[in-house]
């Protein structure tokens, strides 16, 4: 994909600099392109940040395995299911874990030892992550530091932003009735949270979910497009990454 493979410690960082720059550009500065570009109407699409500081939307290549780690498969399908920011925020995430993957994959093909991975990790760490970019926590995070210093050189460490909210730890979808009982709660909160597989939120009660019966992850049943009525004639539901793994065998 890149004319030019990047091999030492300062050209893998300025590979991932591109990239990231790219991917920053397509949520913030671009964001309106980049919106219309990911129509759920088309088929599994991905992000993608360039070395040369530009991103596109286009569906996920061919090879298998591919010639780099792929981004986040489908992320056009959540879009009009969240909140247009919530889902903004979702993608940022999935795109620091593509960055990562792919500087450590470039570390591991060429043979970085411990100290030049840890020289890796340290040059890509001082940078803000695209989430917090896209979210202003890293704006927070240095105006809170700023204020800080202000006050009180003395007082050492600048105060972080505030973390994000904890999920809720609720009962995973269930297609039989529940009894609502105090007993049965207690046992549901116990079994954890049940994610979306699409967008990433928690399961609630009200609302539709659709369970793939190849990776047994379930889904918003607005994230995949398929509603209750629609489930009553599917045998054997297969998720749209799923869907993609078995077309491309």
């Amino acid at each position: 994909m890149e004319n030019t493979v990047p091999r030492t410690v300062e050209e893998v960082f300025n590979d991932f600099k591109g990239r990231r720059a790219g991917l920053i550009k397509a949520l913030t500065t671009d964001v309106e392109k980049f919106y219309q570009s990911c129509d759920p109407e088309k088929e599994n699409l991905c992000l993608y940040g360039l070395p040369n500081e530009t991103w596109e939307v286009n569906l996920p290549v061919e090879e298998v395995p591919p010639e780099l780690p792929e981004p986040a498969l489908g992320i056009n399908f959540a879009r009009d299911g969240m909140q247009e920011k919530d889902w903004l925020s979702l993608v940022a995430v999935h795109s620091d874990s593509w960055l990562l993957s792919v500087a450590f994959y470039f570390g591991a093909r060429f043979g970085f030892g411990k100290s030049e991975r840890k020289r890796l990790f340290q040059m890509t760490n001082d940078l803000p992550t695209v989430f917090e970019v896209v979210t202003g926590a890293a704006k927070q995070a240095r105006d809170a530091a700023h204020n800080n210093s202000s006050k009180s050189k003395s007082s050492g460490k600048p105060r972080q932003p505030d973390p994000q909210p904890k999920e809720v730890k609720v009962s995973p979808p269930k297609m039989e009735d529940e009894s609502g009982e105090e007993e049965e709660e207690e046992e549901e909160e116990e079994q954890g949270a049940t994610l979306c597989g699409a967008c990433g939120d928690n399961y609630a009660t009200d609302e539709f979910w659709i369970c793939c019966d190849i990776c047994e992850r379930w889904f918003h049943g607005k994230c995949v497009k398929i509603t209750p009525a629609k489930a009553e004639h599917i045998k054997q539901y297969k998720c749209p990454s799923c869907s993609s793994k078995r077309a491309r065998v």
